[in-house]
């Protein structure tokens, strides 16, 4: 083995051990917080099942409660709506959010890579340097003659910053725990999406038929205005009872370009949420009747919840962060270790560069202690600590605001049902009060006064019925979002490889 060959050998094998002497982390180990102990989501116990109402489609079934069942990952294929997939498609292909969540987390990705190659392992970097020189003797108190020569120097540098109180390794951590809560942001963004189209493309449905509805009421008033003028012209009917009419009419007319006003606006905000600019947008119809509203509702245990919400394993990776940042501003209490070494050649003459007397070399250690800093240090581990119990509320306060979602949409879909069965059996009621007191009025049965009573009813339980039944759906959305909306089970082999893959660099 040659010169250069043994002084190499002899750095590396010194760099391995101190590498091995690295096993000191100060700082706090991180262990997920537990689960709440809490074995359901509202105080009084959940109905079996929603109240069920028979009608012409399905958005008067009933719903059943399946607890400690999994929510499927694309759970919107529960509603059974091709336009709804094919929105929820474009929109995960298409949206600037998504995509910037995305590049988000390939950035995350690449700093703690960054960040291992710069901690783990020893930096070596390759120079050379050729120079043309001249000094004078006099330089050295002798005659003053000039000399003019040329110096090469080719060196190889490698260094090496001895971890023996964890602080890299906790700055590690700490970057990895923003790797991974870049990713459940990733995840977040790609369910609020989601959720954000599919209730948008009901609500959408819900204008519609309410326009619908409107419109139809409508026509059936300008029918019954066309019968008071006949009446009107025989003498029936009183002139203010025309007038009434007309007022009713335009009245009605007056309430549909707010309607549509809502429409235009909801359409413009799909748009943008499936990443088409909204005079390009291509929306397929939607259609409230076509929709069929999940029976089966898998609900997660509450003890599952925190596993499951990418708000809560966004806010634990924020802890685990901060827990880590603890041990690094322990670790920068204690003596900085940085092993060095160097070899390379020098030579006045290319020819003899790298003969054996031209070789130069060095190696060494370098430690540094902190003696006194103004109770810097002190005070930014202090200030890590106060971080830590930052974060810890923040997180406790993220896990009580995803059980409240929870217990939300669950008193919401058993109250919608209630609301929906009343409005449902109001607008029936409406409807025949209304065929059976227009019979009544062309044969005279019955006051004008009664008519109009009959059509406001029937106006305002068919509107109702149709914001009913839209609130069934939307709040079934909400309860998907608010139990995490099933991203676990999301292409599970790749999602472990991925996973692998970062925290194994």
């Amino acid at each position: 083995m040659n010169c250069f060959s043994s002084k190499i050998y002899f750095l590396v094998i010194l760099l391995l051990l101190s590498m091995g002497l690295s096993s000191c982390m100060l700082g706090p180990d991180f262990h997920s917080p537990k689960s709440p102990p809490i074995k359901s989501y509202t105080g009084k116990p959940l109905l079996s099942k929603t109240v069920a109402l028979y009608s012409a489609d399905n958005s008067g079934q009933a719903q059943y409660f399946a607890l400690g069942q999994d929510l499927p990952a694309e759970w919107w294929q529960l509603f059974h709506s091709e336009s709804l997939n094919q929105l929820i498609a474009t929109g995960i292909r298409n949206s600037p959010n998504l995509a910037a969540a995305q590049a988000a987390l390939r950035s995350a990705k690449e700093a703690l890579a960054a960040q291992i190659g710069n901690s783990l392992y020893p930096a070596l970097s390759a120079q050379m340097t050729a120079n043309r020189q001249g000094f004078s003797d006099a330089a050295f108190g002798l005659n003053n003659n000039s000399t003019i020569f040329n110096l090469f120097n080719p060196s190889f540098n490698i260094a090496y910053t001895l971890d023996a109180f964890g602080g890299l390794r906790r700055g590690i951590e700490s970057q990895r725990a923003q790797l991974d809560y870049q990713n459940y942001l990733t995840e977040g963004t790609y369910l609020t999406l989601t959720s954000n189209i599919a209730t948008t493309a009901i609500t959408i449905a819900s204008l519609k038929a309410q326009i619908q509805a409107t419109q139809q009421l409508i026509q059936a008033q300008e029918e019954i205005l066309q019968i008071v003028r006949k009446q009107y012209g025989l003498g029936g009917v009183s002139g203010a009872d025309v007038l009434t009419q007309e007022t009713q009419v335009a009245q009605s007319r007056a309430k549909l370009p707010p309607l549509e006003q809502l429409l235009a606006q909801n359409l413009h905000v799909l748009s943008v949420l499936i990443g088409q600019f909204p005079s390009e947008s291509q929306i397929p119809p939607l259609d409230l009747a076509a929709l069929n509203l999940p029976t089966r509702l898998p609900i997660s245990l509450p003890s599952s919840l925190v596993r499951q919400r990418p708000d809560i394993q966004a806010a634990e990776a924020l802890l685990h962060s901060a827990s880590a940042q603890i041990g690094v501003a322990a670790a920068n209490l204690y003596p900085q270790i940085t092993l060095n070494g160097s070899y390379g050649w020098q030579s006045n003459f290319a020819s003899e560069l790298f003969s054996p007397h031209s070789s130069v070399w060095n190696y060494g250690a370098q430690i540094t202690q902190p003696l006194f800093n103004g109770g810097a240090l002190m005070a930014k581990k202090r200030q890590a600590i106060a971080n830590y119990e930052q974060a810890e509320a923040q997180y406790r306060q993220t896990v009580l605001q995803a059980f409240q979602n929870v217990a939300d949409s669950l008193r919401a879909i058993e109250n919608d049902a209630r609301t929906f069965r009343a409005q449902k059996q109001a607008e029936i009621s409406a409807q025949a009060t209304l065929l059976l007191t227009q019979k009544q009025f062309q044969l005279g049965g019955v006051s004008y006064l009664s008519l109009l009573n009959a059509e406001r009813q029937y106006q305002q339980t068919k509107i109702g019925r149709i914001q009913a039944q839209a609130s069934r759906y939307t709040d079934t959305i909400a309860l998907f979002q608010a139990l995490g909306g099933g991203w676990w089970n999301r292409g599970v082999n790749e999602k472990m490889k991925a996973k692998s893959q970062y925290k194994g660099a």
